[in-house]
């Protein structure tokens, strides 16, 4: 295939939130000229003197109607309509499509409406008369559930699907996605249930989920509600076994998303119109409410069947700080570097269901913050083979020993302890058995299986103290849960190198959640130190600093008998 030397694209929208993002990602390709387009020249020719980039950008003063002129006087290989609210495009909705295949210049789009996405494909015929690639949907939904569902599909027949996106509270949402996302609040959704097809109501619906791959530090338990995107239509017909799919989103703060919620199923159950009139206040609040974490996320689960046992695998991607609002607009960054290369999709209209593999994305992410990870979802193994999945075995042979056993067993050694120096830290340390300050005295640790989990039993010096560790649910899931008497505390384990980290998140005392302003923390962890087995542990709290530290180095023994 050859090479383009140089490549005109026009983009519908371009000065906006999708297609400023776009305009990013594709910045650094010599070759390209990007045409900025828009109602408000002011804005375009504005968003043009702030780009720093290599590839050249024009503005244009362009609205929908008048695209078929533009195209004769442009002449761009390829429209990229970041317009939207593509639910509301009103009686001619594929006016640009129409448009594009006259003149023979190939499409492509964010669209996030179902109906529209799953309608394309009645320009097929023409589009590949013409010669012409029109692809619509092409962002993370659906091109990359699809990518990822490939993945599971090839050990196992799917039956279910439940997948959903995490924006960061800080990340921004256009005002047409605003309006998108209150014009189908309340209103139906197509969707597939009990193996036929069935109509839900927007944002009534809501299931919690965890985002947590294999080893990073997971997102909190988050609310996902049902949204309307092309993956509820366009995916099932893939998947002839598929009997069941339900996509939601969880944006933060909570309380809007509750809201929200509220009003969608006022309208579903009273029959009233659209919420579009709110979608101002709400793009308001949610572009000032920005509190929490910078990061972002997306999962996809699938129940199937394969060798005649039921099978449950999930995949989780991470994103952090601003890298996460990229990746809706990746799909067609990775179509147009290799349209560039010459990797033109095969012409015809369609979704873009099939557009990307997962590797075209792995290849994006490597540049940026963004991780992700496959889990089988079977419970079995021990408490860190079921959290931390196939991140267990990157680390260090004796940290893995650790972990990997599931019977009773001792492992000895020294350490050394030192304990803070205020009254509450030594009430603390009295309270829950540490150790007294000292220096490289004997330790040693009885791991024990329990019916839930495994008790550790620590002796250090002449001090002995235990607690118990178990896998946590619900709102805990893929946490370790680890308890000291009345104290119990939710606890992230990150791989971080040769090092695994504890990661405090939530804790409780006698089951009543304590404020997590109150949280103790501290860098804990465990590696592998000249072949033994180490471990590092620093627990100090607000209000009264530092309570204990110890550190030490154990090997295994052959029973706990021999000690």
């Amino acid at each position: 295939m050859r090479e383009l030397p140089s490549m005109k694209v026009l983009i519908l929208g371009g000065y906006g939130v999708f297609g400023g993002r776009l305009v990013e990602l594709l910045s650094d390709m010599s070759g390209l000229e990007l045409l900025i387009s828009g109602r408000s020249l002011t804005r375009a020719q504005a968003f043009c003197r702030a780009y720093r980039g290599v590839a050249r950008v024009e503005p244009l003063a362009l609205d929908r109607a008048n695209v078929s002129e533009a195209l004769r006087v442009e002449k761009p290989n390829l429209v990229v309509d970041a317009s939207g609210p593509f639910q509301d495009y009103g009686s001619d909705p594929y006016h640009v499509i129409e448009c594009c295949i006259a003149d023979g210049v190939d499409y492509l789009d964010f669209a996030d409406g179902a109906d529209f996405v799953f309608g394309v494909s009645a320009f097929d015929e023409r589009a590949k008369a013409a010669g012409v690639v029109v692809l619509s949907g092409v962002s993370s939904f659906p091109v990359l559930t699809a990518a990822v569902l490939r993945i599971m599909a090839s050990t196992m027949d799917i039956l279910s699907v439940e997948g959903g996106i995490a924006p960061s509270p800080y990340a921004g949402i256009g005002l047409n996605v605003m309006r998108a996302v209150v014009g189908y609040a309340g209103g139906p959704v197509k969707l597939r249930r009990d193996a036929k097809p069935s109509i839900a109501f927007g944002l009534t619906e809501s299931r919690r989920f965890t985002v947590a791959v294999p080893g990073r530090l997971p997102l909190r338990n988050l609310r996902f509600s049902l949204v309307d995107v092309p993956d509820l239509q366009v995916i099932p017909p893939e998947y002839p076994s598929m009997t069941d799919i339900w996509m939601g989103a969880g944006p933060l703060p909570e309380f809007l998303h509750r809201i929200l919620n509220v009003l969608a199923k006022t309208r579903a159950r009273y029959g009233l119109p659209a919420l579009t009139p709110f979608s101002k206040l709400f793009y308001a609040f949610l572009n000032r409410l920005r509190f929490g974490e910078h990061r972002g996320g997306m999962f996809v689960s699938a129940r199937g069947r394969a060798g005649g046992r039921d099978i449950v695998r999930s995949w989780h991607l991470l994103a952090e700080g601003d890298d996460g609002p990229l990746i809706p607009s990746m799909a067609i960054e990775a179509l147009v570097r290799k349209m560039m290369r010459g990797e033109r999709p095969e012409s015809g209209a369609r979704s873009a269901v099939r557009a990307l593999e997962l590797d075209d994305y792995e290849t994006l992410f490597e540049r940026r913050m963004i991780v992700s990870g496959f889990r089988d979802e079977d419970d079995g193994g021990t408490i860190y083979r079921r959290i931390l999945g196939p991140a267990l075995d990157e680390l260090p042979a004796r940290v893995l020993d650790v972990h990997s056993a599931s019977a009773e067993r001792c492992w000895t050694g020294s350490a050394s302890v030192r304990r803070g120096a205020g009254i509450l830290a030594r009430l603390l340390c009295t309270a829950f058995g540490f150790p007294e300050t000292a220096e490289e005295v004997p330790a040693r640790v009885t791991f024990s299986p329990e019916r839930e989990g495994e008790r550790w039993t620590r002796t250090i010096g002449g001090s002995t103290f235990q607690s118990n560790q178990s896998v946590g649910t619900g709102r805990d899931r893929y946490l370790l849960i680890e308890q000291f008497g009345m104290a119990r505390f939710s606890i992230a384990l990150v791989c971080d190198g040769n090092r695994l980290l504890f990661v405090p998140r939530r804790w409780s005392v006698w089951k009543i959640p304590m404020p997590a302003r109150l949280l103790p923390t501290g860098e804990s962890f465990e590696t592998e130190i000249d072949g033994r087995f180490a471990f590092d542990v620093t627990i100090k709290a607000p209000l009264v600093g530092l309570i204990v530290a110890y550190h030490g180095r154990l090997g295994p023994v052959v029973s706990p008998g021999a000690v």
